[in-house]
């Protein structure tokens, strides 16, 4: 959790948002992206939904 908040912080523009309806979307997105999209090293270059597909397969 404290990666993804980390993650979050840095690479979305949350001050741009002017209503928490706006904020709440881009949240709603960006885990979208970051469990289907984002690849992370310490998965082994997968993404989290990939990885934990994988180990389930295993």
């Amino acid at each position: 959790m404290e990666s993804f908040f980390g993650h979050l912080k840095g690479e979305i523009d949350y001050q741009s948002c002017k209503t928490l309806k706006e904020l709440k979307a881009k949240i709603n997105h960006y885990m979208v992206y970051y469990n289907n999209y984002r690849y992370q090293w310490n998965l082994k270059k997968m993404t989290p939904n990939q990885y934990r597909n994988h180990l389930l397969v295993a």
